[in-house]
């Protein structure tokens, strides 16, 4: 769904434009707070009424995280691969939809629920096979719809007055959003797929493998160019993954006699070898960035168990949501795009000459994202202290007298940090990857997130077994030696950082700056 001119007959309606807005927007907002409402409370609602352990109601709560970030990428490849943009956004928002459905129905059946208890307590009876089925299946459906906003109200709702209540509202938002959605068919511009730009570079590994024992040659006549012969990347000798020009290389059978390509999945043009190349030169620099999400998602979900067990009393009538306190980070980061696109970006410009590269804003990402570890370090180990002088590490379900709001320098520098690194990766991917994969390249932030989640749910199950320091109880572990770890994990990733930002070199400088600063400015 976009302004694209298509192949389509002539109905006499007006398409596209600015008519459209409404209903984008509505779908968007209906949506977004339809999955923020369920997914920022995740934590909480496992362990108070389905009687999950702590560190368990983590593990789930990250594997959520990492599918709402994964799923909108594979949708945007069926999209422009089999059935458009239009099908899969209403497909998606239907079993979304069906999915908070039996959310709702967990929160308001007794019988798909285990029987309540005190949290922590040893004599909690665990959801049956059968309520684990419900529920999984219910998180799985609700996945499908994407969002990551509306961390206030809902949660507060359903903290305070009522989880089916919460989970209605938020059932409701999601049809408001599918409504939307559905009314503003008939002024989309639906754009037929046009098969997904991936497919080129799965054949170049194809054909590299299965000409794996053929010669190189120096020769650029004797590489593939395309139907028209044009020779504009010229077959590099002495470049970085040489190996791959075999899919290039023209053997007999290859092409047809009018230069079209005779076995598509046995020979390549020299562009989609140069695309792959490219990929590839920049993928060490995006592991990186995996590494510096993975301790944010760590972060992400240890805050709220600590916020479960600290004082989150603010005023004499209002508690804050423990699920709300990851609000913090998007409150830090939009207050500090804001000041780094006005402010620091101008400033850097007249003392330097030139705007702040991405690899620089990545750069002092990964250094503010170790500080934000160094602090939650010093703030657990305060807590811990705290916790033990009051005698309360046999006492799971006992409030710590220290107020939650401790919490707030670690989530206002993870905030920081990803005003810098987030944008800058963001403005490198689109500037540096390939023409075919310029709408590919603004996803890499959802797969490296996506990923991120999964590593770090990986993490927590090492930590758990390897050493004592994720217990259930939090009053009773070491929550603060994770976070060590963490910072031992951020300085070791910065410094690979450093070594791949130093050896990597521009390509589309020249082309593709003024592109990326349009996408930092947008993403600002």
């Amino acid at each position: 769904m976009d302004g694209r001119e298509v192949n389509m007959p002539n109905t006499g309606s007006r398409r596209g434009g600015w008519i459209t807005f409404t209903f984008i927007t509505g779908a968007a907002a209906g949506l977004t707070l339809a999955t923020g409402g369920w997914l920022s409370n995740l934590i909480v609602y496992l362990i108070q009424e389905f009687n999950v352990k702590s560190i368990n109601a983590a593990q789930i709560s990250n594997i959520m995280n990492g599918c709402i970030n994964l799923f909108p990428v594979i949708g945007a490849i069926v999209a422009d691969s089999f059935i458009g943009s239009f099908f899969v956004a209403s497909i998606s928002a239907c079993i979304s939809l069906m999915g908070i459905v039996l959310l709702e129905l967990t929160a308001t059946l007794d019988s798909l629920r285990p029987q309540s208890c005190d949290d922590g307590s040893s004599l909690c009876t665990p959801p049956s096979k059968l309520q684990y089925a419900i529920l999984y299946t219910a998180l799985a459906l609700a996945c499908i719809g994407c969002g990551s906003v509306s961390s206030t109200v809902i949660v507060y709702i359903e903290d305070n007055l009522s989880w089916r209540l919460g989970f209605g509202l938020s059932a409701i938002a999601n049809f408001i959003g599918l409504a939307f959605l559905l009314l503003g068919n008939r002024f989309y511009l639906h754009v037929k797929p046009h098969g997904s730009p991936f497919t080129g570079l799965i054949r170049v590994i194809v054909a590299t493998i299965r000409k794996r024992k053929v010669q190189l040659s120096s020769k650029t006549e004797d590489y593939y160019y395309g139907q028209n012969g044009i020779a504009e990347i010229p077959p590099p000798s002495k470049k970085r993954f040489r190996f791959l020009n075999r899919a290039a290389l023209k053997t007999e059978g290859d092409v047809q006699w009018d230069g079209s390509v005779a076995k598509p999945w046995r020979i390549c043009t020299m562009q989609q070898v140069e695309d792959l190349r490219n990929l590839m030169r920049i993928l060490p620099l995006w592991s990186t960035g995996v590494f510096l999400s993975t301790p944010i998602g760590i972060l992400s979900s240890l805050a709220i168990l600590q916020a479960l067990t600290m004082d989150r009393s603010f005023g004499p009538h209002f508690k804050i949501p423990s699920g709300s306190i990851l609000v913090l980070v998007l409150i830090w980061t939009s207050i500090s795009l804001t000041i780094i696109d006005r402010f620091l970006c101008p400033m850097w410009q007249k003392l330097t000459g030139s705007s702040p590269t991405p690899l620089q804003r990545i750069g002092v990402g990964h250094v503010l994202n170790t500080l934000s570890m160094l602090t939650s370090a010093l703030v657990e180990s305060k807590r811990l202290k705290i916790a033990h002088a009051h005698h309360l590490r046999d006492q799971p379900s006992s409030i710590v007298p220290m107020s939650v709001l401790w919490l707030v320098p670690q989530l206002a520098l993870v905030g920081i940090g990803e005003a810098f690194h987030f944008p800058g990766q963001v403005a490198l991917y689109y500037q540096e990857f390939p023409t075919s994969l310029k709408t590919t390249s603004t996803a890499m932030i959802s797969t490296i997130i996506g990923i991120a989640y999964y590593l770090s749910t990986a993490l927590i199950d090492l930590v758990r077994r390897v050493t004592g320091w994720l217990p259930d109880n939090l009053n009773d572990g070491r929550v603060d030696n994770v976070y060590w770890a963490l910072v031992v994990v951020g300085v070791l990733n910065f410094g690979y950082y450093l070594m791949c930002a130093c050896s990597y070199r521009y390509q589309n400088v020249g082309k593709g700056s003024e592109d990326a600063a349009l996408i930092n400015d947008a993403d600002s």
